[in-house]
């Protein structure tokens, strides 16, 4: 079967030939109508997730949409495995795959479901969050920034701040739910006026923004008493951040991480109906560009760049 097949870790996937493994006991053979080309599966590629193995070659790819031999179409989310989403077809789990109601547009889902998980299962599973809370969104203008503000508002949140580099993109932000927006740069001293009372913060940044960011909070909060917990989900703009150590003595401060490991995979393979069924009816969304898999290699070289989730499409 045809794949994008990673041999280089310092390279594109390339369009080629790949074996199909024998299903195991419980597994099923799926066709791959869809798969995103998420952050995490150019993390995967280049073996700097903290999942990596180093194994290689390998197809990238960590979920999307497959037929069955019954003809249903399944959203699955594999594990850590040489032979990912992005051939021709793969070998998934049933157990960690969920059939998708008729008339479910499996590009959408393929679009979504990685980016909305990332913050719904934060604010589902990893910490207690109730609604009428404020959040903080970090990390705003990414495709899994903007989910989160979408995931906020279904959740109900009180107040959700939107916070990015780019001020137009921020602006298109409040269509989405938020409630304010600041712009990285703009001056410390309007986020901790907007943003003085937020109760969660959602990370996707991490880096020197989370430092300041954190900074800020922690200064202008009003009570130092009310809990503030962040929860570090993306590290776009750096794998490390320095935390002042004031921070964590001067407020009630706790900082959770939200991933692989963090939440097991039972939690997460819980909620993906209830993710998908939002994605169904069209209130989580992102903007979309499909590309078949024989444009793989093309397509790598302007994902991290790109506005819209690319989605492979291996059936096209």
């Amino acid at each position: 079967m045809k794949a994008a097949v990673v041999s280089s870790f310092d390279a594109a996937p390339r369009y080629q030939d790949f074996p199909l493994p024998d299903p195991a006991d419980g597994e099923l053979v799926v066709d791959v109508i869809a798969t995103g080309l998420h952050p995490r599966v150019l993390s995967q590629a280049g073996g700097s997730h903290y999942t990596s193995t180093d194994e290689l070659p390998l197809v990238p790819g960590i979920d999307g949409v497959g037929r069955d031999r019954e003809g249903r179409l399944r959203y699955f989310v594999l594990p850590d495995t040489p032979l990912g989403a992005m051939a021709e077809q793969t070998v998934i789990d049933a157990r960690r795959s969920i059939v998708l109601p008729d008339g479910t547009d499996p590009v959408a889902v393929a679009a979504v479901m990685n980016p909305a998980m990332s913050s719904w299962v934060a604010l589902r599973r990893r910490i207690e969050f109730t609604a009428g809370q404020k959040v903080l969104v970090l990390g705003a203008t990414g495709n899994a920034g903007r989910t989160a503000v979408q995931v906020a508002r279904l959740f109900g949140a009180g107040q959700i701040v939107a916070v990015g580099r780019d001020p137009e993109k921020l602006g298109a932000l409040t269509a989405l739910g938020a409630t304010d927006t600041v712009a990285l740069g703009e001056g410390t001293s309007r986020l901790g006026r907007v943003a003085a009372g937020v109760d969660v913060v959602l990370d996707y940044l991490w880096g020197e923004p989370a430092t300041a960011v954190m900074t800020t909070l922690v200064t202008d909060r009003a009570d130092r008493g009310e809990p503030l917990t962040w929860v570090q989900i993306g590290s776009m703009a750096g794998p490390t951040a320095a935390i002042p150590s004031a921070a964590l003595r001067a407020a009630r401060l706790a900082v959770v991480g939200s991933g692989q490991g963090s939440v097991p995979t039972r939690d997460i393979l819980a909620e993906l109906t209830q993710i998908a069924a939002a994605v169904a009816e069209g209130r989580i969304t992102v903007d979309v560009t499909t590309v078949p898999l024989a444009g793989v290699e093309q397509a790598w070289g302007r994902a991290r760049d790109s506005d819209r989730r690319i989605v492979i499409t291996p059936q096209a």
